[in-house]
C-alpha cells in the first residue's frame, strides 16, 4: 500500500514524504488500528484535527486576496461550502485516496470506503501530515493544484455570484446598463475556452474567461470589482 501511495503522490502531486510513518498514520483509520492492537498504530484522528486547520486558513487567505469585494458573510458561506464533507470526499475520491485508507474489516465491509465522512477526515489527515512533514508552502501547493482550480472554474459559483455584487455597486447611485459580451472563444470543442468584457456606459470595466460563458462572465464581473476597488482606493488616498 505505501509504495503505491508514494508513487500516485509523487507523480500527481510532486509531494515525496520525509517522514514515511505520518504518510501511514494520515491512512489508519481508528478501525484498523482497533483490529490490529499488537502493531500499536497510530490513527488518523489528531492529523485530521491539524489538516481541518491548515485547510481552513489556507482557503481563507485564498478567499480573501481573490474576492475584495465579499463581506465577511459571503466569504465564510462561500468558505463553508468549498470545505464542506461532501466537497472534501470528492477531493479525496478525485485524488485516489479511497484506494489506500486501511480500514477495519466491519468498515469495509459496510463500505466505508466510499463514505463521505471518513473520506472528508482523510482529506484533512493528509493535510495535516503533509503540513508536519513540509510545512506551509507544500499545503499551500497542493491545494494550489487539488481545490483552486476548482474555484476558479466555477464550481462553487452559486456561493460566489459576482455579477450581482457588481450590479449592486453600479447602481447604488440609480440604474446603469450594465452589458457582456462574447469577445473570443478557443480551443476544441470539449475544451472550449470563452472570454467575456463587462461594460457599464460603454466603459469596458474587466475581462474574463471560463470553460463556459456563464463562468466567463462571472469572472469578467470578478475582475471589473476588483479594478473598482483599486480605482477607490487611489481616489480615496488622493483626497486624504
Amino acid at each position: 500500500m505505501t509504495h503505491e501511495l508514494q508513487q500516485l503522490i509523487k507523480e500527481k502531486y510532486q509531494i515525496v514524504f520525509k517522514n514515511i510513518d505520518l504518510l501511514k498514520q494520515a491512512f489508519t483509520h481508528s478501525s484498523y488500528v482497533n483490529e490490529h492492537r499488537h502493531l500499536e498504530l497510530s490513527d488518523n484522528e489528531r492529523l485530521e484535527f491539524l489538516g481541518d486547520a491548515v485547510l481552513e486558513l489556507i482557503v481563507s487567505e485564498y478567499l480573501y486576496q481573490h474576492n475584495t469585494n465579499l463581506p465577511e458573510g459571503k466569504l465564510t458561506k462561500l468558505r463553508a461550502t468549498i470545505v464542506c464533507e461532501d466537497s472534501l470526499a470528492s477531493f479525496a475520491k478525485e485524488c485516489g485516496f479511497d484506494q489506500f485508507i486501511r480500514l477495519g474489516k466491519g468498515e469495509e465491509n459496510s463500505n466505508g470506503r466510499s463514505r463521505s465522512s471518513l473520506l472528508c477526515d482523510l482529506f484533512e489527515s493528509f493535510l495535516g501530515a503533509l503540513y508536519l512533514d513540509q510545512g506551509a508552502n507544500a499545503a499551500r501547493a497542493f491545494i494550489n493544484q487539488v481545490i483552486i482550480p476548482k474555484i476558479e472554474a466555477g464550481a462553487f459559483s452559486h456561493e460566489m455570484d459576482h455579477k450581482t455584487a457588481l450590479q449592486e455597486v453600479l447602481q447604488k447611485n440609480g440604474d446603469i446598463v450594465i452589458s457582456y459580451e462574447l469577445v473570443k472563444e478557443e480551443g476544441p470543442a470539449h475544451e472550449r475556452i470563452f472570454y467575456v468584457e463587462v461594460s457599464a456606459d460603454q466603459q469596458v470595466l474587466g475581462t474574463g474567461s471560463g470553460k463556459s460563458k456563464k463562468n466567463a462572465e462571472q469572472k469578467a464581473a470578478q475582475v471589473a470589482l476588483v479594478n473598482l476597488n483599486q480605482k477607490k482606493k487611489v481616489v480615496d488616498r488622493k483626497e486624504t
